[in-house]
This record gives structure tokens, C-alpha cells and sequence, in this order.
């Protein structure tokens, strides 16, 4: 039986699954959103299970509180869970780890106290997403960048024509706990999506599609990208529109500056943002009664296929009321009573 860290809670200690060889994928918010709709987008089309919740309680703060009428109400603090897949191939099970933000300060301790849970349950790898923001176009196709933990997976990258990082920073759990992961022997690789620097806030699904393409061949897994990529296409448009309106308004802006493809040397990188942690959501933002009869619909949908959660999580993030109804969303892939 493995047992818990007092740090991590599931619903059942006593029966956690027997994994095969896992590999372990982290993600957390970020620019572009590529992380997070990566993970999301494994968790609902694996039809993933919830393995436990990491508690580092002690190494968040709360930044702000609500106030509603005059009342003072507690400020919640992010929450961390993990989800697991077992391959019917018997060659590596997934387990993926999701967390809502990143703590301010404490990360290595952060990375060794989910590194100690994961090792138990067998973990020999470890995968990290993240966004790359470049002068790129929304048009043009995006590069994955990657870095490993040693030369082996630096070749393997190179042979699936993924842009080796030669220099530049990660900064966050996305570089950190690779870096504890090599300390322990452990092999890892983070994967980063490209997207356009000037839009960091905009979810842009198509560098998500374009780093899970890489992880299907890396974790020898299959999962059908095409939802993802048609939401990519979208997204892209909706950016490509923006973008015109604004260079409209100002044709003298950037004339200059497809002359060049960026090199490694000169690609405009900023490193994954870190996100404030999840606030309460504010009731004040009522929907239409059309809408949560859909938001009702999708979540009857997701309760009897999985798979479906995709459009629910599109949905909800179309409607900008994520927050609101993320515990209940991933309240769906929690193990099933006995």
C-alpha cells in the first residue's frame, strides 16, 4: 500500500491504483493559457481519475480578501490535485498533476514534497508545459522549444524537430521542478508552446495542440488532437481579426518586422507568467437563464462521458465564469464510490 504524505488527501487512502512506469505531467496557468488547456485537454479526453490533493497550505498566502455588503469574507487559497491514466498498453501510465497557481515563495520545497508522493507511486519521468512568446504571426505554425534533463533526451528532442533551448531562463515550477527532478536522478523535459508575445492573456490552443503532438510521441500515447487544433483555428482567427483592427488604426506599427525569422539568440521569450491565486468567484456576474440551462446540459453530458468536459471547460471559460464552477468541474473525475 503506498501511503500519503501528510501533505496530499484522497478520498481513498487505502486503495490507491498500482500504477505502470507513470510518467508525471505538471502544469499550471500561464501565458496563452498553452499549459493549462494542455492538461485540461489530457484529464477530459484520457477520462482521467483523481488520485489525491496536495495540501502545501503553509507555503501560500492570501493576498486579498472578498467583500460583499459590508462582510468580510475569507480568502481561498489555490488548490493542487492530481489524476491519473492507466495505459491499456501496460507500457507507461500518465499521472498529472494540475495546480491552480504557484506559490510566491517555496518552490523547491513545493517540488520535493510532490516529487516524494510521485516516486512512490513509480514515476520515471517527469514533463512540464509551458508558453514561449516570439514575434510570430498567429498564422504561422508553432514551434515547440525544449529542454531536458540530460543529452539523451536532448537527442530525442532534436529528432522529433523540437527547437533546443541553447540559452535563456524558465522561471517558475515549470523549470524548478525539473531541476529537483534531476537532483533525484529522475529524467524530465519541459515542452514550450510558441505563441504571439503581444497577446499573453489571450488563450492561444494552438501552441496547447502543437506541444501535446510532441507528448503523444514522447509518452507513446495516441490522444486525438482535432478538438483541440479546431479550437486552435478559432482562437487564431480571433487574434488575427484583433490584430487587424489595430493595425488599422495605427499602419505605420510594425512594418518592419517579418524581415527575419528569429533565432535562438534573438527570440522576444518571456517565461510562463504566474497567475494571482484564484479569487472567489463573484456571484454579482449572474448569467442568462439560456446559459446555465447549457452550462447544466454540458455538465449532465460530462457526468456520463468524460470526454465531453472539453466543451464544458470551453464553455465555461467562453462565459468567463471558470472560477466559479472549477471545483464542481473537477469533481468529475473523482474515483466513483464502491
Amino acid at each position: 500500500m503506498t501511503e500519503l504524505p501528510k501533505n496530499l488527501t484522497t478520498e481513498k487512502t487505502d486503495d490507491l491504483p498500482q500504477l505502470n512506469a507513470p510518467y508525471l505531467v505538471a502544469v499550471w496557468p500561464g501565458m496563452g493559457h498553452v499549459a493549462i488547456a494542455g492538461g485540461y485537454y489530457l484529464l477530459s479526453k484520457m477520462n482521467m481519475t483523481q488520485l489525491a490533493e496536495f495540501r502545501a497550505t503553509d507555503l501560500f498566502e492570501v493576498e486579498q480578501i472578498e467583500i460583499k455588503s459590508g462582510m468580510v469574507h475569507t480568502g481561498r487559497l489555490p488548490r493542487s490535485r492530481l489524476f491519473y491514466w492507466k495505459d491499456p498498453k501496460q507500457r507507461h501510465d500518465i499521472i498529472l498533476f494540475i495546480g491552480e497557481a504557484q506559490p510566491p515563495l517555496g518552490k523547491w520545497a513545493f517540488s520535493h514534497r510532490l516529487l516524494d508522493f510521485v516516486q512512490q507511486l513509480g514515476v520515471q519521468r517527469i514533463f512540464t508545459f509551458a508558453a514561449m512568446a516570439t514575434p510570430m504571426q498567429p498564422s504561422e505554425r508553432c514551434r515547440v522549444f525544449g529542454v531536458a534533463t540530460d543529452q539523451e533526451g536532448v537527442e530525442q528532442l532534436q529528432r522529433l524537430e523540437v527547437k533546443i533551448m541553447d540559452d535563456g531562463m524558465i522561471t517558475g515550477l515549470n523549470g524548478v521542478l525539473l531541476a529537483a527532478g534531476a537532483e533525484r536522478g529522475l529524467r524530465g523535459m519541459g515542452l514550450l508552446g510558441e505563441m504571439p508575445f503581444y497577446a499573453p492573456q489571450v488563450p492561444f490552443p494552438k501552441a496547447s495542440a502543437a506541444v501535446l503532438e510532441v507528448f503523444n510521441v514522447l509518452a507513446e500515447i495516441d490522444v486525438n488532437l482535432n478538438e483541440l487544433r479546431e479550437h486552435g483555428r478559432v482562437m487564431e482567427q480571433t487574434i488575427a481579426n484583433a490584430l487587424e483592427q489595430i493595425q488599422q488604426t495605427q499602419p505605420s506599427a510594425g512594418e518592419d518586422d517579418d524581415e527575419d525569422e528569429p533565432g535562438m539568440t534573438d527570440v522576444a521569450f518571456m517565461p510562463p507568467d504566474e497567475l494571482p491565486p484564484p479569487q472567489a468567484p463573484d456571484e454579482s456576474d449572474t448569467l442568462s437563464e439560456q446559459d446555465e440551462q447549457l452550462i447544466e446540459k454540458l455538465f449532465a453530458e460530462s457526468a456520463k462521458d468524460r470526454s465531453r468536459a472539453y466543451d464544458l471547460k470551453k464553455e465555461l471559460d467562453r462565459l468567463g465564469v471558470f472560477e466559479r464552477y472549477e471545483d464542481r468541474f473537477l469533481d468529475l473525475f473523482k474515483r466513483p464510490e464502491s
